[in-house]
């Protein structure tokens, strides 16, 4: 297996996040300092270069369904762009408080029984505050304030709800009716948030640190210590077996079969320094991972085969992102490149 260099461009700040379109067409890159670059992926070329936030950009992420792309900033606002025209659509003002995470998720046609999905709604946190955003970014709902700042958003990947992390716990929001399907309490501060692909695990990395997991059909709880380091990234494979987690020098490897990994020993796959981005392809079975030495690797878990490639990037990664093909691997890293690698046998 190989990383091979397809294309390179550059932001005018750091990387602060990177996505892939649905269909792999475009890949957007979006800076610390405000503006979000449209990358064609057959090539590199800049497509489109967006305004973004004046005061800067934070997050952004592709609606599962169509062309539309929202970004949120410290202007405390969501918008909406038609991509492929490179145009803005919409804004929703949600107030003062930088718009930290964004989340697409489908609702139901006639409520949470039905399982036909009928439209997209967008769920952005603004400090303590949630809303559900449709996407000519009317409000759909705002919901009452959290505890404390929310700090990670999941979508569930079936659809219909919404996880929400806060220092204290999480709140499962249902993406119908809006109400409070279950909460989680938990004691500490939560760094990320993540699904199993089979809905069945609801998974935390902590700042105490630890990775807490439930499933909440069946309301059990495991959790596992020991890091070396707060847990900030967290990646499933597509089969829901594998967890890969952050926290350290080594990326940590999960198996979640059966009744899960608490009381296991994880696959330890060691790095030269601390680990910054995991992520597992999208339909097979290979783990990338980051480290703050500019270091990026493939890992064959599911093989017991650890390491497969190699690179080295000039500064750290801050995000790790396959195209939908997993024929590509895109990098941002801390001093504003954008790196997309070929995956090649």
């Amino acid at each position: 297996m190989q990383l091979t260099k397809h294309w390179a461009a550059s932001l005018d700040d750091y990387a602060i996040d990177l996505a892939w379109s649905p269909d792999g067409r475009l890949l957007a890159a979006a800076s610390a300092a405000g503006p979000v670059s449209l990358f064609a992926g057959a090539d590199g070329a800049r497509a489109h270069l967006l305004p973004g936030h004046a005061n800067g950009t934070n997050c952004l992420a592709w609606a599962p369904a169509g062309t539309h792309l929202a970004t949120g900033g410290q202007d405390g606002a969501v918008k909406f762009w038609d991509a492929p025209a490179g145009q803005h659509t919409a804004t929703a003002a949600l107030g003062s408080s930088w718009i930290d995470h964004l989340a697409w998720t489908a609702t139901t046609a006639s409520g949470a029984q039905s399982s036909t999905l009928n439209s997209q709604l967008l769920f952005a946190a603004a400090g303590r505050g949630l809303f559900a955003l449709r996407p000519d970014a009317s409000v759909a709902h705002t919901f009452k304030p959290a505890p404390k700042t929310i700090t990670a958003l999941a979508a569930i990947p079936s659809g219909g709800a919404v996880a929400a992390a806060h220092f204290g716990g999480v709140v499962l929001w249902d993406a119908d009716d809006f109400v409070a399907q279950k909460e989680f309490p938990y004691g500490n501060g939560i760094q990320g948030l993540v699904w199993s692909p089979d809905n069945k695990w609801l998974v935390s990395g902590n700042q105490d640190p630890s990775v807490h997991l439930w499933i909440p059909e069946q309301d059990i709880e495991l959790h596992m210590s020991g890091y070396e380091t707060k847990v900030k990234f967290l990646s499933f494979d597509c089969g829901s077996r594998w967890l890969a987690t952050s926290g350290g020098r080594d990326a940590c490897v999960w198996d979640c079969t059966g009744a899960g990994p608490e009381g296991r020993e994880p696959a330890m796959l060691p790095h030269d320094a601390p680990v910054c981005a995991v992520q597992f392809q999208h339909t097979h079975g290979l783990l990338a991972t980051g480290a703050q030495d500019g270091t990026v690797q493939l890992w064959s878990p599911e093989r017991r085969q650890p390491l497969r490639a190699t690179v080295k990037m000039p500064a750290a990664a801050t995000k790790l992102v396959w195209s939908p093909d997993d024929r590509q691997l895109a990098i941002g890293t801390e001093k504003g490149h954008v790196f997309v690698l070929k995956c090649e046998a």
